[in-house]
This record gives structure tokens, sequence and C-alpha cells, in this order.
């Protein structure tokens, strides 16, 4: 705190009397500005502005002119004022938040706090903006720009006990919206990443209102994230009989309950949609669910319901566009998303983009060409040019291919990096790895921390045996990003494809799975691992649920390669014919069949 350099002893002069008049007019203006909601830009300008998350004040949250304290405008007052004002026009914005944090607290004028919230929030002084913040809500109570303000300051410092308190007087106060208040309250917690002690706070704010269903689902947003699934189907199960006809809460309970099994959560959709056939984003999630499921004949007969319903609905059509192409329809994918150009659709690109898709995998490259040509802009731009080049170099043309990738426009260094790794996978396609290798290591002499660069780096450095560098890349992507599961992965199943350090491995592996738990690679990674250390029933649940997940060549060996080591070998082997039909040429997946069937 600073301590106001007294005003000089004047009085009866008329040069005291023409300051003291002069700073009466800017005290009164600056109180004027700060009892305006027009007056302050924190929410657009401030470098911590995310933390209003409770919506723009109103011009109800705005305390009436009779609600406001009525400021002795002693001389300490007025100079602070003034002191703080100037200090902030002449660039001092520590000496202006510091004034401004003391005045808040002497006068107990929600204008002069929230004014001060908005100088510490622009000076980067987050502890003097919470106690200021802290002035603002507890001098205004019902306004909510406040109390969000004040709650989510403090959660951002994990100091969740006094955040509880304004969390629940904004609650207490959102009569007419207090749902919309409960939906927004897991997005407020985010940033603590005590995921039990959001939960606990939940479920306190939760408890008088017991009746309400988005307090309920808001609990099983908690319980989910904290790791605690039936509680979360619990809660989500009584929002649900609270409110029959919510969409959200059908949706949830589905995905929910899609971790356990796909069929559980199809029957959970097809419930609801046997009462409520309208709802229009069930029967999206139901045919999607139809589609993971391999169920396609079924997931079929939802599309052309959705189509019955919704002829001319854009986000309908894209929906069911995207869908035809999961299960191959390209002749369907391509009807509806010419359709959805008939109609305007908004995001134009995207759809030239999928067009271009289908026509490429139909091997009708110029029709492909010709629509990835039409991408213009937007995020597609770059994939769709980096698809030109590969559909050239399927036409054989691999010079025109990288030169057309070298030519392409980058805005960023993100995007020069995707046109450098999409050159190497050519380079790489061609079985050219030394090339590919040297173009991404001219790369990192410029972006030496870029974390696409080094695994892909650390990749090619195993395509030509440089193992050591394939160790300490990914050794420093893991430092650099210490939650890139595919890092730890990599360098797990690295170690154990050359059966070395497997303890080591299995760790890494675990780390891997620990942070991406439902990667069908990295879930196969933890069966390789297993069956090097001769486990091999632990092994194979690991790599039947991978195959399951996603039946990848790759993964098909590894699993037909435990059947065979179990004495399972028409199994094995059913494995393996399932998987050449589909990628006859895949090397790991070749030589695996032609060493154990020799």
């Amino acid at each position: 705190m600073i301590s106001p350099k007294p005003l000089p002893d004047c009085s009866g002069s008329a040069a005291c009397s023409a300051l003291r008049r002069l700073v009466l007019v800017v005290a009164s203006a600056l109180l004027a500005a700060c009892a305006s909601p027009q007056a302050t830009k924190v929410d657009e300008d401030a470098p911590d502005s995310d933390t209003q998350v409770t919506g723009a004040a109103d011009a109800a949250d705005a305390p009436a002119p009779s609600d406001l304290p009525k400021q002795d405008l002693s001389d300490e007052v007025l100079y602070e004022f003034l002191l703080a004002e100037i200090a902030g026009q002449r660039g001092n914005l520590t000496l202006s938040a510091q004034a401004y944090a003391d005045l808040a607290k002497r006068t107990r004028d929600p204008r002069v706090a929230e004014r001060a919230t908005e100088i510490a929030l622009f000076a980067r002084m987050p502890e003097s903006a919470i106690e200021s913040a802290k002035v603002w809500a507890d001098a205004n109570p019902t306004n909510t720009k406040a109390l969000g303000t004040a709650s989510s300051l403090l959660i951002r410092a994990n100091r969740l006990g006094e955040a509880e308190p304004y969390l629940q007087k904004i609650l207490a106060v959102q009569s007419t919206n207090r749902g919309d208040g409960f939906l927004q309250l897991n997005g407020l917690l985010a940033s603590n990443p005590d995921k039990a002690s959001n939960l606990h706070v939940i479920q306190a704010l939760a408890a008088p209102y017991a009746d309400l269903a988005q307090a309920h689902f808001a609990i099983a947003q908690a319980a989910a994230s904290a790791g605690e699934n039936e509680l979360a189907l619990k809660e989500v199960r009584t929002a649900a009989q609270l409110a029959p006809d919510w969409e959200i809460a059908a949706l949830y309970e589905a995905s929910l309950l899609q971790k356990k099994s796909s069929a559980v959560a199809i029957e959970r959709l097809a419930t609801f949609l046997k009462t409520h056939p309208k709802a229009r984003e069930v029967r999206l999630a139901y045919a999607r669910t139809l589609v993971a499921d391999k169920k396609y004949p079924e997931a079929r007969g939802q599309f052309q319901q959705l189509l019955k319903d919704y002829p001319d609905n854009a986000d309908v059509l894209f929906a069911v566009a995207v869908l035809s192409m999961q299960v191959e329809d390209w002749a369907g994918a391509t009807g509806y998303l010419k359709r959805l150009l008939d109609l305007g659709y908004g995001d134009r690109n995207a759809v030239r983009f999928y067009l271009g898709q289908v026509a490429e995998e139909q091997k009708q490259y110029p029709d492909a060409l010709k629509w990835y040509a039409q991408v213009t802009r937007g995020e597609q731009y770059v994939p769709a040019q980096v698809r030109t080049a590969q559909v050239m170099f399927k036409q054989g043309d691999l010079a025109g291919a990288r030169s057309f990738l070298q030519q392409v426009n980058a805005a960023s260094s993100e995007q020069r990096v995707q046109l450098i790794l999409a050159e190497a996978q050519l380079l790489r396609d061609a079985n050219q790895s030394k090339e590919a290798f040297d173009i991404v290591a001219q790369a990192l002499d410029r972006l030496p921390d870029d974390p696409d660069l080094l695994y892909d780096y650390a990749m090619l450095a195993d395509k030509i045996d440089r193992i050591d560098i394939l160790e300490s890349s990914l050794r420093q992507l893991i430092k650099i990003k210490p939650d890139y599961a595919h890092a730890y992965n990599a360098l797990g199943y690295s170690l154990a494809d050359r059966n070395e350090r497997l303890p080591e491995a299995k760790e890494l592996i675990a780390k891997a799975l620990t942070l991406s738990p439902d990667d069908s690679f990295i879930v196969d990674s933890m069966g390789w691992v297993l069956y090097r250390q001769g486990k091999n029933e632990e092994a194979l649940k690991y790599l039947q649920r991978a195959y399951s997940d996603r039946p990848d060549p790759e993964i098909a060996a590894h699993l037909g390669e435990v059947l065979w080591a179990l004495g399972r070998k028409g199994e094995a082997q059913k494995v393996w014919d399932e998987a050449l039909a589909k990628a006859p040429s895949n090397d790991v997946l070749v030589k695996t069949v032609q060493r154990l069937k020799q």
C-alpha cells in the first residue's frame, strides 16, 4: 500500500480554492465513469479478461444511484483519485493499481473497487486484483459481474474455499437463469487441477437445489472429471428424471455408458428416441454410435430418418455426409456434400475438402485435385495442399509433389511445419527415409524445440537405425511437453520392440496409457511389452482390445504373434488374413507372417 502525500496547506488562498474545485470536478467525473457499465473495457482488453465467465454485466447489475455510498470527498480521497488516474495515464500501472486498491479499501465503493480490479488486471498484479474484486463483490453482493470476477480470480489462484461463497451468491441471485449458472460451473472450475475438490464444491453448491436438473448435471460432469463414473451416472440419471425431455442429459449419459459398452449406450439413445423421435442431436449421436459399433445398416436407417425429418437442414446434411464417408458410402456422401453447396452452406471450403477426399478414396484423382484446388482459405487450406501433393505422388510425380509443397505460402511457422512434415512423409512413402530425415533435421535447425518436428525426427531416426537420435529426441520432447503421451509411447515401444530395458519400456508405456487411456496404439504397445516379458495371457487382453477398437495391420501383426505363441494358430491366421486383405503390403505384417510361418 502507498501512503498518499498530503495536499499542500494553502487554506484560504485563491490558488488552493481553484485546485480544490478542479479536483472536485475530476473526482466527480471519475465516480460517474466508474458507475457506468460502458466505462470499463476489462472484458475485452485486460490480459486476464477470461476470468469473467458469468457474462457481461447488464444495466440490472449496475447499482442504482440511491444504493451507492455517498463518498466524503476529503482531501486525501480526492488526492488519491488524481494520483491513481495520472499514474495510469503516464503508464505507471503498478502505482495506479496500488493507489486504486488502497482507495477501494478506504471507501468500500463498488465503482472504485471495479476500477481497481481493472487496473490490477492490466498491471498483471493478480493478488491486488483479487483483493479489489472481493471488495467490489462484497460492496455490491447482487452484481453477477462482480461476483463472477471475484470467484474466477480466486479459482485461478487455487483458493477454492474463498471462491465458494461468491459462487453461492451468483446462483442465489440468478433466479431466472440459475440452470445456466450450474452449466457454467465446470468450465469455471476447469483451471483448478484438484478435480476431487471441484466435485466437493459443486456438490455443496447444488445441495440447496435438489429439484434442479442442471444442478445434478453439473455434479455428474464434475464426478466424471474426478474419475467417479458411478456417481456421474447416478447424477445424470437424476437430471434426466427431473427433465425427461432434456437431450443433453441423455447424450451425456450415453457418453458415460459408452466407456463401458457401446451396446448399452446405443440402447439408452434408442430408448430416448422412442419417446422423443424428433430429438435431432440424439438421433445424430445414435447414428454415430452405430457407425462406431460397425452397425452400418442400422446407421443408414438413422441417416434416412434424419434426412426425412430435416431435408434442407445444412447441419444435418453435413453430419450425414461425414457419417456416410465413415461407412464408405461414397455416392451418398458426394450427393449430400453437393447438396450442401447448392444450399449455400457457410463453410464451403470444408465441403470442397471432403469432396476431394471422397474422390481421392475412389481413385478419381483429377476430380480430387479439382476439389482441393477450390479450397482457398480456412482451416482446411493447408490440409488441402497436403492432400494435393499426396495425390500427385499417387500419380507417380514425387518431384512435382515436393515442388508443390515447397511453393505453398505458409501463414505461420505451424503451417510451415505441417508442409515440411508432409514432404518428409512423401519421401518416407517413397522409401527415401534418409532424405526425409535430412529435411526434418534442417527444419529443426530453425525450430529446435518444435514438438511435431522432434517426434517425426525420432521416428525417421528409427527408420535409418539411429537409435541414439531416436532416444535423445524423444527425451527432449518429453522434457518440453511432459504430457505428450505419444512421446512416452514411442520411446517405450522402441525399447520393447528391440527387447531391451523392458522394465523401463513398460514404465514409459504405462505413463503414456495414463495420459491417453483409450489410444489403441498405446494399448497395443502395452500388449507388446507384456509379450516381450513373457506375459502372453495378459498381453493378449490388451492386444485384443486394441485390435477391436482399431483394426490396424501392425496391431494385427502383434495380436497374431501372441495368439501363435499361445498355440492358437488358427485364430492367428484368421487375424492375419483379415488384415492382409486390407493392407497386403504392410511391411510389419508381412514380415511377421513370413517369420512365424517359416
